[in-house]
């Protein structure tokens, strides 16, 4: 079965095409009445898609707009970072791009599909991003790591973008997740994971010995320094 999307920036080229795409979809769409609450039917989620585009030019600035809200919509990110409309994987790369683009988390824990005007509910199984690749630059307090996430944003980890390392109880290990904007996180793939802590060091925080990892002056701890000893015994 082919992958249902790339993990790859996109070229000039690439985003030429993906403009004429989506000024397709919006002119289908605007010859037509439809809205977010119609959009379990063809011609309502190319509604969704042309108020997406015309919102989603550029950073969306999601956080400053209160529209209504107007159900749930049947859409789902996958823990692997696949989004799902009505059970079927979405293949476009510029589609998923562009549905990102106009995400939000709001404090009542629940992610949103937003535009100036309206606001449905989509279910994320775990994180709405997954970062793919990362690259560290400088050392000691000076150190960066820097992510990008399956849909193309890059953060530098740091005091805007924390890191956090939970737990997994099922299988005893980690999963670190970066802040890429709002609440939205990106969970860090494993093989991803793997080179980070290849990074970490063993830093005093709170008075304890910390095996943790440093980007842009910010310390964030992985694990107590003795569960590593334990653990690599």
């Amino acid at each position: 079965m082919a992958p249902v999307f790339e993990l790859k920036s996109l070229t000039y080229a690439d985003k030429r095409n993906n403009s004429d795409y989506f000024v397709t979809m919006t002119e289908r769409a605007e010859d037509r009445e439809g809205s977010l609450t119609t959009a379990t039917e063809a011609r309502g989620l190319e509604a969704l898609i042309s108020r997406a585009a015309r919102a989603g030019k550029g950073p969306a600035p999601v956080e400053r707009w209160n529209p209504a809200f107007c159900g749930d919509l049947d859409m789902e990110i996958r823990q692997d970072g696949t989004w799902f409309y009505q059970g079927t994987p979405i293949g476009r790369m510029p589609l998923v791009q562009l549905f990102s683009s106009v995400l939000r988390k709001d404090e009542d824990g629940k992610t949103y599909l937003v535009t100036p005007v309206e606001r449905v509910g989509i279910r994320v199984v775990d994180a709405p991003f997954i970062a793919v690749e990362m690259d560290v630059c400088g050392t000691g307090d000076g150190q960066v790591v820097t992510f990008r996430t399956n849909v193309g944003d890059v953060v530098e980890a740091g005091p805007e973008h924390p890191l956090r390392f939970v737990d997994e109880d099922a299988t005893g290990g980690l999963k670190p997740y970066v802040l890429v904007r709002g609440r939205l996180e990106a969970l860090v793939a494993r093989p991803v994971m793997y080179e980070l802590v290849e990074h970490g060091e063993d830093i005093e925080v709170g008075g304890r010995r910390m095996f943790a990892v440093r980007s842009k002056g910010a310390v964030y701890p992985i694990m107590p320094a003795e569960k590593l000893q334990r653990l690599s015994a």
